[in-house]
């Protein structure tokens, strides 16, 4: 499996503290990073320059958990979805960017994140 995408949702996740540090660390090994929110936008502007792309629900008109949300941001990173992986920390948002062919990470908490996606990327983040 060649996976060069991150999506991360933002509040559940991103907002989570070292969470922004683990997308930073996962984007310098190379992999494509994006926010993906359903929200019309983002409460910390900065975060869109240390991200590929930011696709916002209330800006495109696709909510997660529409798989056509997830295809979109796949598409703004030049990926196919299969070559992606979505963090979440609601499951039905997770299941959404399952059916639309990407890797889905439920998050729970910051540990078990950076494990599992070391595990997908082949990759120490050391974070």
């Amino acid at each position: 499996m060649d996976l060069r995408g991150l999506l991360l949702d933002y509040a559940g996740v991103l907002d989570e503290p070292g969470m922004a540090a683990l997308a930073r660390a996962v984007r310098a090994t190379g992999v494509r990073t994006a926010v993906v929110s359903n929200a019309d936008q983002l409460s910390e502007p900065g975060l869109v320059d240390e991200f590929d792309a930011v696709v916002l629900s209330g800006v495109v008109g696709f909510a997660k958990p529409d798989a056509e949300i997830y295809r979109l941001t796949a598409r703004r990173l030049g990926l196919d979805p299969g070559e992606c992986v979505f963090v979440d920390d609601l499951r039905r948002n997770v299941d959404g960017a399952v059916a639309a062919g990407m890797v889905g990470v439920h998050h729970s908490d910051r540990d078990s994140t950076l494990m599992e996606l070391e595990a997908l990327y082949g990759v120490q983040l050391g974070c």
